[in-house]
């Protein structure tokens, strides 16, 4: 019927399928936790909502994403929350993509006939209409909210929405954040307001997120949410999910994170140099290119790190890597060992704890 969309490379969504989570396959936090890309945030909770990365049951009904050969998902679960849905109260889910990749896209977002369409399954274990919503992120800010419709309990729903353009939209030539999609974002009154229109454009407002929400799932213990086959297109239409292989999932989700961690056995982190007698430096080669230069994090203690010198001598490192410098390119970093080393000598640094790893970060 004329429309023009490329059959491969469609998805803005990264990890659209929840099948990467590099991380952990379960957590409690609020921001990047668990499943790659895909941050949540939550305040004005009892207890901390879980995040985690869930299988989809063939056996469910609705419009299951399983039918479409999507098989994973995200399951959000809801604490025990005794003060009910507070003025504060917020619970989201989210993924921030990078400007140069909307303005790249075939998107002519100052254009009303221009379109994009957002697309993605949902299921909740309470029946409710939620809200969700699509932000932009330069210049000044433009929010597009929308509602799901009233989800039958413990059934698929796919939820589509085509997005225009409008002429006041600004998406810069970065790797910032461009564009925000927001499939789910419940929250209470601070954030809320009835004015707010759906389906279109509005200035960014923070107290203007959705109309008031009902309560029913904040309030039910332990109530769910699984979200999965998220697309982002450029297109009129919903097209089906782009499906890709975990290894093209994986690369690009290493733009933004890679966590070197232990893989069984002796585990090889490379060759490293004694820079001191109390410091031993390693350079680091990313998989991939990374979004910007990262930051470090570890974790492992004692037994977790050795290095080895020439000689056969061997001394533990504490886990405690520091970042020297780093580009998107590579890094080096460097950590103190227990015992004296010979300034010079190189050694081979591993891992030997399951718990050990060393992860950077380029997240938006």
């Amino acid at each position: 019927t004329g429309l023009v969309t490329p059959l491969s490379f469609r998805n803005l969504v990264i990890n659209g399928a929840m099948r990467i989570a590099q991380r952990a396959t379960s957590s409690t936090t609020s921001g990047y936790g668990d499943l790659d890309r895909w941050k949540h945030e939550y305040a004005g909770t009892n207890e901390n909502p879980t995040f985690a990365q869930s299988d989809v049951v063939s056996s469910d009904v609705g419009d299951n994403p399983f039918a479409k050969g999507i098989t994973k998902c995200i399951k959000i679960t809801n604490g025990n929350q005794t003060s009910g849905l507070q003025g504060s109260s917020q619970i989201n889910f989210n993924q921030q993509i990078e400007a140069q990749d909307v303005r790249n896209s075939g998107w002519n977002y100052n254009s009303s006939s221009s379109y994009i369409t957002l697309s993605y399954y949902v299921k909740s274990s309470v029946s409710q209409n939620f809200s969700g919503f699509v932000k932009t992120a330069d210049g000044t800010n433009y929010i597009y909210p929308f509602e799901t419709g009233t989800l039958t309990a413990n059934t698929w729903t796919k939820v589509t929405k085509t997005i225009p353009g409008a002429s006041n939209l600004q998406i810069d030539y970065d790797t910032g954040s461009g564009f925000q999609v927001f499939p789910v974002a419940i929250y209470g009154t601070n954030l809320t307001d009835n004015a707010t229109n759906y389906n279109q454009w509005a200035t960014w407002n923070s107290s203007m997120r959705s109309k008031d929400q009902a309560t029913s799932w904040f309030t039910t213990n332990d109530a769910t949410l699984e979200i999965t086959g998220v697309q982002l297109e450029v297109s009129s239409v919903a097209t089906p999910f782009e499906h890709r292989s975990y290894g093209e999932e994986l690369n690009r989700c290493l733009r933004y994170y890679w966590k070197w961690g232990y893989s069984g056995g002796t585990t090889s982190m490379g060759i490293g140099m004694a820079w001191a007698s109390s410091e031993v430096d390693v350079p680091v080669q990313f998989p991939v290119p990374m979004r910007t230069a990262p930051t470090i994090s570890d974790q492992g203690t004692g037994a977790d790190y050795y290095y080895i010198e020439g000689a056969g001598s061997s001394h533990k490192v504490d886990g405690n890597w520091t970042l020297q410098f780093g580009s998107p390119y590579l890094a080096n970093i460097y950590a103190t060992p227990d015992g004296s080393l010979t300034a010079g000598n190189a050694h081979h640094i591993t891992m030997r704890n399951s718990a050990a790893y060393v992860a950077f970060s380029a997240e938006i």
